[in-house]
């Protein structure tokens, strides 16, 4: 096998091991879902992530509210959330977790991972909104969604 050949598979490895992952459970349609509270997590330093995150569930027509610590007590569904950055020039995001729960127990799970952190793919430094939107958008598949207008 000559060089350039090992290069060339080398690098396509390199380049594939970029994929990104999607993992969703999402919300039954009998869970009638129209008000979640939202723990805030302070361990996020993705800045924006919360804000997406509420900005897709007014997508599709269901309330937000954010909490630190003490639940709610009106509060029947719990949404919970992870995210990480990686830095590669600039900081991106490369994890993302959202879990509802009702009554203690999951109903609905996302996930959303690149793998290798990205690898060499130019679509890891996209935006947060970019990147979750689709996620929560599966996530809530079975309520409305509404077309927000582009940016």
């Amino acid at each position: 096998m000559t060089r350039i050949k090992q290069f060339a598979i080398a690098a396509s490895a390199i380049f594939v091991s970029g994929c990104t992952s999607i993992n969703v459970q999402p919300v039954e349609p009998a869970a009638r879902l129209e008000h979640v509270c939202i723990q805030e997590n302070p361990k996020v330093w993705v800045k924006d992530f919360l804000p997406v995150l509420q900005a897709g569930f007014h997508r599709h027509g269901i309330s937000s509210e954010v909490f630190l610590a003490k639940v709610p007590d009106h509060c029947e569904f719990i949404v919970t959330y992870t995210a990480r950055q990686t830095w590669d020039f600039a900081t991106y995001l490369s994890h993302a977790e959202v879990r509802i729960d009702r009554d203690g127990r999951k109903i609905a799970f996302a996930e959303y991972h690149l793998k290798g952190k990205g690898g060499f793919s130019l679509m890891k430094w996209q935006r947060t909104k970019t990147k979750m939107d689709p996620v929560i958008d599966e996530l809530l598949s079975a309520y409305r969604s509404d077309p927000e207008p582009r940016d």
